[in-house]
């Protein structure tokens, strides 16, 4: 789309129907107070300032963040202000949502670690330069900056009974299981980000209703002022209704390399290509909506893999990158031959297969164990089963994890 400039160089807001309507309706599972409300804005062709909160507990963005990024993408090119908040001080924290034990805590090292190629990966769907250019902020900006006296005045207008309420509290009561006092602050924290950075409209997942709406609050309260919340369905499988995580073996990343990400979407669940195609990928709703004719009617649902495989890498490389993992794919898996340009991993002396795989990028032991189990684990086409055996590589050898990732030993 494009971003129409004054005479003055000024960024023009677009009241496009179509592309509102898209906006408003592609991902989206409800929006405060009303869509009534917030249609009325967008059409008036007031600015707005909006943002996304990510906090850094892995070093990797992935599917779940790439949907919430898309829609960021759809109001930059109306011509709003949008703004990625990186939480380097919440990340700290945690998030208790959906956790039925209170996170660990992240030091400062390792949120600075993780924050490393934050920006670089949402590049890959938000402009940070040029017309209209997207912002970067980071909350321990303002966050670490509150006195004690600050904070005991703003958790004032918040009581215990708001947050006891939520589910996962709940579920710990009823367990038995430890509620630490620090896990009530993280969404009063979420929320004081809205007033910092003084926004109209907040966007997230489903599960951060709870936080967004304590955001809408603190406006409310300290500036008099409306601020709208839009929740986008979480990209999940519909037959299981968990997320794409890496221990269920889904999670595709931002930063995979290209043969991975198509890999990693051929070896997905089939329930799973209809959401992935419809909130993390930019195929037209209308191609969308024939995925689903095309799947009711028995279409082998390994063809309409490979076309939302290629819109992918298409998005989150290029062109030139999805054609190239197709073709290799294609290669390797329906010829049964070896990938050409697999990810080079250096290993100088012998390790355990367990660590082997945690060289290779596995991201937990507990996930290396799981696929272990599985039998996913091959070198040089000869399955490992013990995740002690230990393994003297050598230059040339094949490391395959699961169907689709290879690595060369150099």
């Amino acid at each position: 789309m494009i971003v129409w400039v004054d005479m003055k160089g000024v960024v023009k807001v677009s009241t496009d129907k179509s592309a509102i309507e898209e906006l408003l309706t592609r991902s989206v599972d409800s929006i405060y107070p009303t869509r009534g409300a917030l249609e009325k804005v967008l059409f008036s062709g007031k600015k707005i300032r909006l943002y996304l909160g990510i906090d850094p507990t892995s070093p990797h963005l992935h599917l779940g963040h790439a949907e919430n990024l898309i829609m960021l993408r759809r109001f930059q090119d109306l011509g709003h202000e949008v703004f990625v908040l990186f939480g380097d001080f919440t990340g700290r924290i945690g998030d208790p949502t959906d956790k039925l034990a209170a996170r660990v805590s992240l030091t400062s090292a390792q949120v600075k670690e993780n924050l490393k190629t934050f920006k670089t990966q949402a590049s890959k769907v938000l402009r940070f330069s040029g017309q209209n250019a997207a912002q970067v902020k980071f909350n321990a900006k303002w966050l670490s900056k509150l006195t004690f006296e600050e904070v005991i005045e703003f958790s004032s207008h918040f009581t215990v009974q708001q947050m006891i309420e939520r589910s996962m509290f709940q579920e710990r009561l009823q367990a038995g299981k430890p509620i630490h006092l620090h896990e009530f602050f993280y969404p009063l924290m979420q929320g004081y980000d809205s007033y910092a950075m003084d926004v109209d409209l907040e966007i997230g997942g489903t599960d951060q209703t709870f936080n967004m709406l304590v955001g809408r609050d603190v406006q409310r309260i300290y500036r008099n002022k409306e601020k709208f919340v839009i929740t986008n369905r979480l990209l999940e499988d519909p037959a299981t209704g968990k997320k794409m995580s890496k221990t269920e073996g889904t999670l595709i990343n931002l930063d995979d390399v290209p043969t991975a990400m198509f890999g990693k979407m051929m070896a997905a669940p089939d329930e799973l290509i209809v959401p992935i195609a419809e909130l993390a990928t930019l195929i037209p709703q209308k191609n969308v909506e024939e995925i689903k004719i095309a799947l009711k009617k028995g279409i082998n649902p390994r063809d309409i893999k490979l076309y939302v495989a290629e819109e992918l890498v298409k998005l989150y490389h290029s062109t030139k990158a999805a054609t190239e993992a197709r073709e290799e794919f294609v290669r390797v898996f329906s010829k049964k031959e070896r990938p050409e340009d697999a990810p080079k991993l250096k290993i100088t002396k012998t390790l355990p297969l367990i660590d082997l795989l945690i060289e290779a990028g596995v991201e937990s032991r507990g996930e290396a164990r799981r696929l272990i189990i599985q039998g996913a684990i091959k070198i040089n086409d000869e399955q490992k089963k013990d995740e002690k055996e230990m393994i003297a590589t050598k230059k040339g050898d094949i490391l395959r994890i699961g169907k689709h990732r290879f690595f060369e030993i150099v």
